[in-house]
């Protein structure tokens, strides 16, 4: 399983500690710039709203930076929460970025609100949270980017610009079956977010794979699984990046919206018997450990959801530990390099936000 298995990144542009929102975003940027160099399949980015802990509200115009500070990578949201905003715009935002960079970008969506229920009301005063918009939603993206001329419908007279000769490829994210459903019955992509959801994964990717119907976008199923990811050089090391991650999780399940804690932070809190049966129940949400450690557990959960690729989503207090543990999950696996390039790299932009 590991000599196929495919590489992800999924960033959510978290602001450390005494770091500031634009620091946040040029680390982004120099994390891509890494994920590009060392050949990760995929970088994703993630639509979060009125929160002083990520920094990334608008997938597309970060995707829109990325794009010219990466050579090769696939570039992809994840994801845009569609309810929040027109299928048209959607269908725009994301042509425009394919026809920049084609061949290179993904258009992930799902249907959380990413935010709290009175900030998703500011977003869109209409939406109505039902599944059967959503799906109505989905299928209107889907004639926008196959410019059907349906008749009697607006698609009729309404098309999406800009014109390229290919088209994004489209995935849902979900923490649930539902929306797996869903991506079968369109024939979409499907990802699973085992970050958010430790429980059903396995059994969602099943259903969707049974019930995948062919369409225009995907001759046959294609799914991925996402997972919070902390590789360190040493064993001691990576129990002090999860402590601090599982502190925030736990912080965040009881609505405090803390900066991330440092690693002195987790080593003084005292974990109660409450937190401990929590933490308990959702640590599948996380693969921690040395580099041998996090690959055996990647290939189990490759294993469990029969896919061959993985995203890893890592946080941590310093920018430099983030680094290091997806340098380190790529020398387990031996990723093959990407072929080097003549053109001059761009520039590094998190030089000086490091620490």
């Amino acid at each position: 399983m590991s000599a196929s298995l495919r590489l992800s990144v999924l960033d959510q542009s978290p602001i450390r500690p005494g770091a500031t929102p634009r620091q946040a975003l040029l680390e982004t940027t120099e994390l891509a710039r890494l994920a590009d160099r060392l050949g990760y399949t995929r970088f994703w980015v993630s639509e979060h709203h009125n929160t002083g802990t990520l920094a990334g509200p608008a997938p597309e115009v970060l995707l829109a930076h990325l794009g010219n500070h990466t050579r090769r990578i696939r570039l992809g949201s994840g994801g845009v929460m569609l309810p929040h905003y027109s299928a048209l715009k959607v269908a725009e935002n994301f042509r425009l970025l394919e026809a920049l960079f084609p061949g290179r970008i993904d258009l992930g969506m799902g249907r959380a609100p990413g935010a709290d229920r009175l900030t998703a009301h500011a977003l869109n005063p209409h939406n109505t949270f039902s599944e059967q918009d959503f799906v109505e939603q989905l299928m209107a993206l889907q004639a926008y980017l196959r410019d059907e001329k349906i008749p009697d419908t607006i698609h009729e007279r309404v098309v999406a610009i800009p014109q390229a000769d290919t088209r994004p490829e489209l995935w849902i994210l979900s923490s649930s079956g539902q929306s797996g459903l869903f991506a079968a019955h369109l024939g979409l992509a499907f990802s699973f977010a085992q970050f958010i959801n430790a429980h059903g994964g396995p059994q969602a990717v099943r259903t969707y794979r049974e019930r995948f119907r062919p369409s225009a976008e995907l001759a046959a199923p294609a799914a991925n699984v996402a997972v919070f990811t902390l590789c360190a050089d040493t064993e001691a090391k990576a129990a002090e990046l999860r402590t601090a991650l599982e502190l925030q999780l736990l912080r965040f399940s009881k609505g405090e919206r803390l900066p991330f804690p440092t690693t002195e932070e987790a080593r003084a809190y005292r974990f109660t018997a409450d937190d401990r049966a929590q933490l308990a129940h959702s640590r599948g949400r996380v693969v921690s450990g040395t580099p041998g450690q996090v690959k055996a557990e990647f290939e189990r959960l490759a294993a469990a959801y029969e896919v061959d690729e993985i995203v890893a989503v890592t946080i941590t207090a310093d920018f430099q530990d983030r680094l290091r543990s997806y340098e380190l999950l790529v020398e387990a696996f031996a990723l093959p390099r990407p072929e080097s390039r003549t053109e001059a790299a761009p520039a590094s932009f998190a030089q000086g936000f490091a620490r």
